[in-house]
């Protein structure tokens, strides 16, 4: 009984301490990547682009084939002497053929090293959609801090309802204040009280966000805090060209439109190569098997002069000629080489060389079309980050006045000085200016780290 008594505890000590798990923000990143199904999608356009290139390679290895053909033949027909008889007959054929190409204007080579292309174009591909979730569970990790500080700041001003009414209730009971200001106090915190109700709301919101994010449940599920930096008028970096000289090479989609114009550049080349010879062989052996049906198998036998034996009684001389005599005595062998020279072609090649080369030029601009706009997203995250500081140093000095303002409210308040109205205008205020400094605060360090990212700095821990 006592040692079933201490598992139990166990267990459910164990369950307390897995619902109690506080998800890093690493460990989330993490977990998403694993498990998003965009991600897994571009992993498996990665296998088949690799596939391609292994069936680009194969092109250089000879065809072999092994072929079996039987046929049957019922009437007039030649049979095994030669003469034309009526009987059913029957043959087999076996042959084994090679063959494969010797050059044909360097166009499987060009395949093969268009189709290690598409390897790394997956691959850049895939980095493309790792960064955007990674960006993703950032914002959301943050948004449940943000949540999380609203929630505590709702809480703080419900206690400070909870103690007023105490307080308001001994003013009431001891004649100093109408029963109008208890009702007052009890209103407001009621109010207050259904603050936190509805922040506890946005933060399990939050949560759950963040859960299915990560494809888990969301029961017990909670984040770890991290460390929130300050925001500070020493921006991390100079200026937004700063950043676009670091991300320009960092960036995957840089980087695939720039491969974007080596891969045509092969597809001209492949396409060029129409105009140069193709130079093939090819190589077999083949041998058959022919009977009478209800005959023997046998043939005329011969001298060494080819002439047909005859016998004593002046008859033809017949000798064994079975299944795999047949084989043996027909094999043969056979090697060739064929040399296709393209002369005229109705302009198909040249047109379709021409088609090529104005596909780069518009992989060429997709290219500036790229830059151009990783430089606006800079430069515009680049203001966001100025924007949100701004925002966030003027939300400080707003709370700080608040805070002074509440504090004089609050000792007018207990003298009798102010009535609760005016009392509970000055604290909504308060309220306001922390909740504004709490989502001035966050949106700075999601913006910052939005260009981090472009820069390459950004580190999840």
């Amino acid at each position: 009984m006592k040692i079933k008594l201490i598992v139990f505890i166990a267990f459910f000590t164990s369950l307390a301490t897995f619902s109690q798990k506080q998800w890093t923000l690493k460990e989330c990143v993490d977990e998403a990547l694993k498990k998003n199904i965009s991600i897994q999608q571009n992993k498996l356009t990665l296998e088949l682009a690799k596939k391609d290139v292994d069936i680009a390679k194969g092109n250089f290895l000879p065809n072999l084939g092994f072929n079996n053909s039987h046929s049957s033949s019922f009437g007039l027909s030649s049979g095994v002497s030669g003469l034309n008889t009526t009987e059913d007959r029957y043959s087999t054929r076996f042959s084994l053929n090679a063959g494969g190409t010797i050059f044909n204007g360097f166009r499987n080579t060009n395949t093969y090293k268009q189709a290690q292309l598409g390897v790394e174009s997956s691959l850049l591909d895939l980095q493309k959609v790792e960064n955007d979730i990674s960006l993703r569970v950032v914002n959301v990790y943050l948004n449940v801090l943000f949540a999380k500080e609203n929630l505590e700041v709702a809480k703080v001003q419900y206690e400070i309802s909870r103690k007023q009414i105490e307080a308001a209730q001994v003013r009431y009971e001891a004649g100093v204040v109408p029963k109008g200001d208890l009702l007052n106090v009890e209103s407001t915190a009621a109010s207050n009280l259904q603050a936190v109700v509805t922040q506890e709301n946005a933060l399990d919101l939050a949560l759950l966000n963040m859960s299915q994010l990560l494809q888990i449940s969301a029961d017990g599920f909670d984040i770890a805090a991290i460390d929130v930096i300050s925001p500070s008028s020493n921006l991390f970096y100079k200026n937004s060209n700063f950043v676009y000289n670091k991300s320009i090479d960092a960036m995957p989609e840089i980087a695939r439109a720039k491969l974007a114009i080596e891969n045509a550049s092969y597809t001209i080349d492949i396409a060029k190569g129409a105009f140069m010879p193709t130079l093939t062989y090819s190589a077999g052996s083949s041998t058959s098997y022919f009977t009478v049906i209800g005959e023997p198998d046998q043939r005329l036998k011969r001298d060494e002069n080819g002439n047909p034996i005859i016998d004593t009684d002046n008859n033809l001389v017949y000798e064994p000629f079975g299944f795999y005599k047949q084989l043996e005595d027909q094999l043969s062998y056979s090697i060739g080489l064929n040399l296709s020279i393209p002369i005229f072609n109705r302009f198909q090649t040249k047109n379709r060389v021409a088609q090529q080369e104005i596909n780069k030029e518009v992989s060429e601009l997709r290219l500036e079309s790229e830059k151009v706009n990783l430089k606006q997203t800079i430069e515009q995250a680049f203001l966001d980050v100025k924007t949100a500081l701004k925002t966030f140093e003027a939300a400080k000095v707003s709370l700080e006045a608040q805070e002074e303002a509440f504090k004089n409210a609050e000792e007018r308040y207990n003298f009798g000085a102010m009535t609760q109205f005016d009392f509970d205008q000055v604290r909504t205020r308060l309220v306001n200016a922390q909740s504004a400094l709490i989502r001035s605060k966050y949106d700075y360090v999601f913006k910052t780290k939005v260009l981090q990212f472009y820069a390459g700095d950004l580190v999840l821990e």
